[in-house]
């Protein structure tokens, strides 16, 4: 079942281990995740796109996968690398190991190397390229070439990979006058529609390369920003087509690298952290309540601090390391929010930002 395998960074730093999953080469960033549950839901995010995820708690896969926790139709990430991979997983929600999830979704996965060395790497040094290989097929050198041509993550468009190629209808909504709400994916959570389903919106999802003209043709009440992979800043089409339709000054709420686009689209800097946050015990400071939200992240990218003014009010920041968690504009609807209220896996209870949302789009219509 398993097979000879080698992780290599660009740094050259090489690790042995046992392969899973796809007998493949899988090249992209590698970022770690601290997260101790929830590999299903981390591993089926879209905005893991051009990565290689590291899970820093041991054992992954005790508990198998099942058909109820997926966040998109298929994994996204380029590689898995995991202490001990369990093969003999018990829930009673399982209907599959780990390993034939993996198999099914063509991933390369590496465990029984050392993750804390790993970890120690991408936190002080930062994040690598790196490469995922079964050696018996793939050389050092093969590698090495594959780690150089992949560039860097900042060098394709990456939620063209995993968002909607078309315009399709989510949910009709459950009352009479439902907010209708424009649903830009940039490689959305399932779990972001499922709670503004539930909240009774008509959701229309659009592709991330659609026009503003697109968008006003169903007349949105409010206009909405997935996550996604990737650098922010390469998106210029979208953040163009952001900016016209802040025109309409309806509610705009953004998720993580919604976050980053609705900065961008109001002319702030967007910069590159050292190895980003990924997990899902990270605790987030609501500045104007001056409460504490423990809250799921996934970014390696935030809104620089260089040219706020006083347009804008920083809502949020990050307790671990100050870092911008929350923007809104000073005078109209619009906000946004680098972590994952919607969590999956992680806490819920900053599922208050959809709310705020819908306070917004329910004020809008009368």
């Amino acid at each position: 079942m398993n097979f000879p395998a080698k992780l290599l960074l660009e740094n050259g730093v090489t690790l042995e281990g046992s392969g899973f999953g796809s007998k493949k080469i899988g090249v992209g960033e590698v970022v770690f995740n601290t997260a101790m549950t929830g590999y299903q839901e981390i591993l089926t995010d879209p905005s893991y796109n051009g990565q290689i995820i590291t899970f820093t708690y041991p054992h992954i896969g005790n508990t198998g996968v099942n058909n109820e926790d997926y966040e998109s139709k298929s994994v996204s990430a380029k590689g898995v690398i995991v202490k001990n991979l369990c093969l003999n997983h018990s829930n009673w929600r399982s209907e599959a190991s780990l390993n034939d999830f993996l198999l099914k979704n063509d991933v390369v996965c590496i465990s029984d190397l050392d993750t804390r060395y790993l970890t120690k790497i991408l936190r002080e040094e930062g994040c690598k390229i790196g490469a995922i290989y079964p050696t018996e097929q793939i050389t050092d050198d093969e590698a090495k070439y594959e780690i150089q041509n992949f560039g860097s993550i900042s060098s394709c468009d990456l939620t063209a990979e995993v968002a909607t190629k078309n315009r399709y209808l989510y949910s009709e909504g459950t009352m009479k006058e439902s907010p209708i709400v424009a649903v830009v994916d940039f490689g959305i959570k399932e779990n972001i529609l499922r709670i503004m389903s539930d909240m009774g919106a008509k959701l229309v999802i659009f592709p991330p390369n659609s026009t503003y003209e697109s968008i006003l043709e169903i007349n949105p009440d409010g206009v909405f920003l997935s996550n996604g992979p990737g650098d922010p800043t390469i998106l210029k089409q979208q953040i163009d087509q952001i900016q016209k339709l802040m025109k309409l000054k309806k509610p705009m709420f953004g998720i993580c690298l919604g976050h980053q686009l609705m900065a961008l689209a109001f002319g702030l800097n967007i910069e590159k952290m050292q190895f980003g946050h990924h997990g899902a015990n990270h605790p987030v400071h609501d500045l104007e309540n001056n409460t504490v939200f423990i809250t799921s992240q996934n970014h390696n990218f935030c809104v620089s601090e260089t040219n706020i003014d006083e347009q804008y009010i920083i809502t949020h920041r990050s307790l671990f390391d100050q870092s911008i968690q929350g923007i809104m504009h000073r005078d109209l609807p619009f906000y946004s929010i680098q972590c994952h209220p919607e969590a999956s896996p992680g806490p819920k209870e900053f599922e208050i930002m959809f709310k705020k949302f819908f306070r917004d789009l329910n004020a809008q219509k009368k």
